[in-house]
């Protein structure tokens, strides 16, 4: 059996343990996912079996479509709702015009710093290992673009919005960043990946 499988990963389970369930499902020798999910977050997970692996460093580059919730006032260290709280702000009673441009501001080619708790390694080791062990390794900041960011709805504190952006782009990342700039802080509540390689 060679092919592309797309599963859609529930929330609670890590992309890897949701590629060794499919692998015990399907009894193949070789499956591999083309770009990692946080175990919170749910959605599109492209499975490559057998011959097609060789295919999947070409989906692992391709840009990628999320739709978000941050939640405004609160700041984690893990920049999502798994983390512990680090500080907490009041929200101004922002205008929709406000958001909209603060939105805006992050689209286009930037830099962006990567999260402590990442996947990332540092001599071999994940970051999020070494943060747990209260070992706080920062990487530089990386080249990545946010092609478009659309705001589909607003309930403070909480925001929704479908993001288009390039491979290695930190969702959690770009929450937290948007919080900083509107002067309260923000963390990431909910993530679907809809589209790949798009």
């Amino acid at each position: 059996m060679n092919g592309i499988l797309l599963i859609d990963k529930p929330a609670g389970i890590s992309s890897a343990k949701a590629v060794s369930k499919v692998k015990r499902l399907l009894n193949v020798k070789k499956i591999g996912h083309a770009g990692t999910l946080d175990p919170f977050a749910t959605g599109l997970l492209i499975c490559c079996i057998n011959q097609a692996t060789k295919l999947a460093e070409k989906f692992l580059h391709g840009n990628k479509i999320y739709e978000a919730t941050l939640r405004l006032g609160v700041e984690t260290d893990t920049q999502d709702m798994t983390g512990s709280i680090v500080s907490q702000s009041e929200v101004p009673e922002f205008s929709q015009e406000r958001i909209a441009e603060v939105f805006r501001s992050f689209e286009g080619e930037t830099q962006q710093i990567p999260p402590i708790y990442s996947a990332l390694k540092h001599q071999g080791v994940p970051l999020y290992k070494l943060a747990r062990k209260g070992i706080a390794v920062e990487k530089p900041a990386r080249k990545i673009t946010i092609f478009h960011i659309e705001i589909n709805e607003i309930s403070l504190p909480e925001i929704r919005f479908t993001v288009k952006c390039s491979s290695g782009t930190y969702i959690r990342t770009l929450a937290a960043d948007i919080g900083k700039k509107l002067g309260c802080g923000a963390h990431l509540i909910a993530l679907r990946r809809i589209g790949s390689s798009n």
